[in-house]
C-alpha cells in the first residue's frame, strides 16, 4: 500500500494500445487482429538513470528533461504499435478489400505522423506552434494598438483557437478517434490505481477519462504561461522577427514553468477551491480523450499490470 500511495505513473496511447512508464521499464500492450494482446517491453538504462534522476529533481529543469525523454520513448513505442497494426492489415484479401485497406493504411500513416509530431511538439513542432500565432497576430493586429500585453493576450487566443481546431479536425478520423479512446483508457486505469481500486474492467470503467496530470493539460498551460511570461517588460520587441525569435528563446523557460504548474495543479486537485486551477487542462481533454470500450480498457489494464510486474522484478534484481 505504501508503494501505491507514493508511486506516480504516466502513460501514452498508441495505435490499438497503451504504453505505461514505470520506474525501471516502459511497457506497451496492443490488441492484435486475432484479439491477442502483444507486449513491447523496454527496460531503462541504468547508466543514464543516475544522471537523469539528478536532473529530474531540479525544478524547472525536470520538465524539459521529461519532455525529451517522453519524445524518445514515445516514438519508439508508437513505431512498435504501428508495425503491429501494419502486419495485421497485410493479410491476403480480395481486391476490393485490399484497396480499402491501402486507403486506411495511408490514413494511418498520416495519423501516425500527427501523433509523432504531437509527442515531439515540444522539441520541434512546438517552434511552429509558437511562431505561427505570433506572426498571425502581428499581421492582423500589429498596427491596431501599441499595448504589448493585449498583443500577447490576442496571440494566446489565436494559439488556443488553432489548437482546438487542430484537435477537432483530427478527431474526425476513425483511427484517431480510437487513439483518443485508448488515451481515455490510460487515464481511467491510472485514476483507478490512484484510488486504490482493484483493476478490473468493471471497476476501471467507473472512473473519469480526464486526469490532471496529462500532456493535454500541459499543452494548454504552455499557452497560458507564455502569455504571462511574454508580458514581462524585459521581454519587449520592435519587429515581428524579434517577437518570434524571443518566443523561441523563451521556449525552454515556458516548458519548465508549465511543468511546475502542472505538478502544482495536480497536487491541489483535492482542495475544493484550488482544484479549479486545473480545469483548463481537463476541458482540453474533452477533445483529446474519448470513452473507451471494455476491450480497450482490458488492454490498458494488461499494459499497466505488466509494467508493475516488471518494475518489481527489475527493482529486486
Amino acid at each position: 500500500m505504501a508503494e501505491q500511495s507514493t508511486a506516480v505513473y504516466g502513460g501514452q496511447a498508441v495505435i490499438e494500445g497503451v504504453m505505461f512508464a514505470g520506474r525501471n521499464v516502459h511497457v506497451t500492450a496492443v490488441r492484435r487482429k486475432n484479439q491477442e494482446i502483444a507486449f513491447y517491453e523496454v527496460p531503462k538504462k541504468t547508466s543514464s538513470n543516475r544522471f537523469l534522476a539528478i536532473l529530474k529533481k531540479i525544478p524547472f529543469v525536470r520538465g524539459i528533461v521529461g519532455i525529451v525523454e517522453s519524445a524518445a520513448k514515445g516514438s519508439q513505442h508508437l513505431n512498435f504499435s504501428a508495425e503491429a497494426y501494419a502486419e495485421d492489415e497485410t493479410e491476403p484479401e480480395g481486391t476490393e478489400k485490399k484497396a480499402e485497406k491501402e486507403k486506411e493504411k495511408w490514413s494511418l500513416s498520416m495519423i501516425l505522423g500527427v501523433a509523432v509530431v504531437g509527442v515531439l511538439s515540444f522539441v520541434v513542432g512546438k517552434l511552429i506552434f509558437v511562431s505561427v500565432p505570433a506572426f498571425l497576430e502581428s499581421v492582423i493586429f500589429g498596427h491596431a494598438f501599441s499595448n504589448k500585453i493585449l498583443h500577447n493576450l490576442l496571440e494566446g487566443v489565436i494559439k488556443i483557437g488553432l489548437l482546438l481546431f487542430y484537435l477537432w479536425f483530427i478527431s474526425k478520423t476513425p483511427l484517431m478517434k480510437r487513439l483518443f479512446q485508448y488515451h481515455g483508457a490510460e487515464h481511467k486505469v491510472i485514476s483507478a490505481y490512484e484510488a486504490g481500486a482493484e483493476l478490473t474492467v468493471g471497476n476501471v470503467q467507473k472512473f473519469t477519462r480526464l486526469h490532471y496530470r496529462c500532456g493535454s493539460s500541459f499543452i494548454i498551460f504552455t499557452v497560458l504561461v507564455g502569455v504571462v511570461l511574454y508580458s514581462f517588460p524585459i521581454f519587449t520587441w520592435d519587429t515581428i522577427w524579434e517577437r518570434i525569435w524571443m518566443r523561441i528563446v523563451l521556449l525552454p523557460a515556458v516548458i519548465g514553468i508549465s511543468y511546475e504548474v502542472l505538478r502544482w495543479t495536480n497536487a491541489l486537485r483535492d482542495i475544493p477551491i484550488l482544484r479549479y486551477l486545473g480545469y483548463p487542462g481537463l476541458w482540453l481533454q474533452l477533445l483529446t480523450t474519448k470513452e473507451p470500450n471494455d476491450d480497450q480498457v482490458a488492454v490498458s489494464i494488461a499494459s499497466f499490470n505488466r509494467m508493475r510486474e516488471l518494475d518489481r522484478q527489475l527493482r529486486v534484481s
